[in-house]
């Protein structure tokens, strides 16, 4: 479980916590509910998503369980860094359709003294790591790893198995498109699917 950095008022450094997994594993349930403890102390938050995620909503980060708070849709990962400026805390959801200077960016933040809590798959359909997470993750502080229930065996699920068609590394989608596997799952799925 993740605890909180102890505050030090001399040193004005902040900090990075990646929270990661596959889809369905909790991930925006669980920047929501960080970001939720933030508020409730009456310290400055921010919250960004990228433009493109229009799932639920335009302006909102919704989890699947439809728990929500309201962000800021950006198409860089420049811009957070203007609109940061003065938060205490700034949080960036579904963080691996940035584009690689969201790694710059979270680091400028947290040397600026704050506490930056970004959210993202680490792996894409295909098993592999997805965009920036691998070097955000580098980089953290902290790092959570959050799992899902494989949906054919019960066991812990760690990858988001693709069950739309089509090859192109971002495709937008839900439980019609994508389902959680373990390992096993995965690795059956996907020879399956490979000798067709």
């Amino acid at each position: 479980m993740f605890l909180e950095n102890p505050v030090n008022h001399t040193e004005k450094f902040g900090w990075i916590e990646v929270i990661c997994g596959s889809m369905f594993s909790g991930k925006t349930e669980e920047l929501i509910r960080r970001l939720r403890r933030a508020q409730f102390a009456k310290q400055k938050v921010e919250i960004f998503k990228p433009a493109i995620d229009t799932r639920y909503s335009d302006e909102m980060v919704v989890s699947h369980n439809d728990t929500q708070i309201r962000s800021t849709p950006v198409p860089s990962a420049e811009t957070i860094r203007i609109l940061a400026q003065g938060c205490d805390v700034v949080g960036i959801d579904e963080a691996q359709f940035f584009d690689a200077e969201i790694v710059s960016v979270c680091n400028d933040l947290a040397n600026s003294g704050i506490r930056v809590i970004v959210a993202g798959l680490d792996m894409d359909f295909k098993g592999n790591p997805f965009g920036p997470m691998p070097n955000l993750m580098a980089t953290a502080e902290y790092v959570t790893k959050v799992h899902a229930v494989c949906t054919r065996t019960g066991n812990l699920a760690n990858y988001s198995f693709r069950k739309a068609a089509g090859e192109q590394q971002v495709l937008l989608g839900e439980t019609e498109e994508y389902e959680p596997l373990s390992r096993a799952a995965y690795y059956k799925a996907t020879h399956t699917n490979s000798e067709k």
